[in-house]
């Protein structure tokens, strides 16, 4: 079986062209894609040859793991039935290219295991699951019983950002304020408040969580941060994270890292957006065709008014 798929050749070359599926089991379900999301820290990194080092990268390969699409066919032990709409976090691969993580192509051969029913009503939105689940990580364990522990101050507004802030909320932790230095990524708030750094007097903050990823911020964020407070950096620094010790020293600082979520966080989040607890809505703000997924990827990567690109398989052919 075939299937068109985005390739990135090498880095900083991609193509959208036709790939071989791997024959599919009695494990796997066969999934038409109806949209995918484009990542903008895993995607980016393998697309500019960033992404550090591990076994199986290699050029040329297949990104992505931001999918939903319909099952159209399931084998006898995958637990799945055609017709449903999953989410896909990924593939089992392609003949001629490496698949990772293999989410960006019009069909995909997946283990029914390792796909997540989907409420018909989620539609495109169930493509922000990894990154919602990715927001619940950041939260830490069980963030459900601790409201009193949410972060109170976000640094960055994407989509990263907006869905942990939605989260704060959710779980009923106290509004969080929300930094942004780019003025068209201000809007958007849903019950928290959103302003530039220098517009925030406040300097004892229990808890703030970075997803900017921005170099040298350490320092200013220890400023902010009441004695014995935590950061949890939960985006991804390509640079070496430093920061002046004396002032960490007399505040005891304690620092996080929030790495890539877990499968319990995937489950959450799925069950809090079918049934509607988690709100999904305004975060998806372009969409492309497949068959543009160079310029898709361009604005993606470029264009700071984007929070979130996604490609539309429906018509791929």
């Amino acid at each position: 079986m075939d299937t068109l798929a985005v390739v990135f050749e090498q880095p900083q070359q991609l193509s959208v062209r036709t790939l071989e599926l791997v024959p599919a089991t009695a494990a796997d379900v066969v999934v038409v894609m109806r949209w995918s999301g484009i990542s903008t820290g895993t995607e980016k990194l393998l697309f500019t040859g960033r992404m550090p080092p591990f076994p199986g990268l290699a050029y040329p390969l297949v990104p992505g793991y931001e999918g939903v699409g319909e099952v159209v066919t399931a084998g006898a032990e995958s637990g799945r039935e055609v017709g449903q709409l999953v989410y896909v976090a990924g593939s089992r691969g392609f003949t001629g290219a490496q698949g990772l993580f293999g989410g960006q192509a019009a069909t995909v051969v997946v283990p029914g295991a390792k796909t997540i029913p989907l409420h018909r009503d989620l539609g495109e939105r169930g493509t922000l699951l990894a990154l919602a689940a990715t927001a619940h990580h950041a939260l830490g364990d069980n963030p459900a019983t601790r409201p009193g522990q949410m972060p109170e101050l976000i640094v960055g507004h994407g989509a990263l950002g907006r869905l942990i802030a939605r989260l704060v909320v959710l779980y009923g932790g106290t509004a969080p304020t929300v930094w942004e230095t780019n003025p068209v990524r201000r809007d958007g708030a849903h019950g928290y408040s959103v302003m530039h750094p220098d517009d925030d007097q406040r300097r004892n903050y229990r808890t703030i969580c970075d997803v900017s990823g921005a170099d040298g911020l350490l320092d200013t964020l220890i400023e902010r941060l009441a004695p014995g407070g935590e950061i949890c950096l939960a985006g991804f620094y390509s640079e070496p994270v430093h920061f002046t010790f004396p002032p960490a020293f007399l505040r005891e600082v304690r620092l996080r890292i929030a790495a890539q979520w877990k499968e319990q966080d995937l489950h959450t989040v799925a069950r809090l957006a079918n049934d509607g607890t988690l709100d999904l809505h305004d975060l998806i703000t372009h969409r492309e065709p497949a068959a543009r997924a160079a310029e898709a990827y361009a604005t993606a990567f470029g264009d700071s008014r984007c929070v979130k690109m996604i490609l539309d398989w429906r018509t791929a052919a």
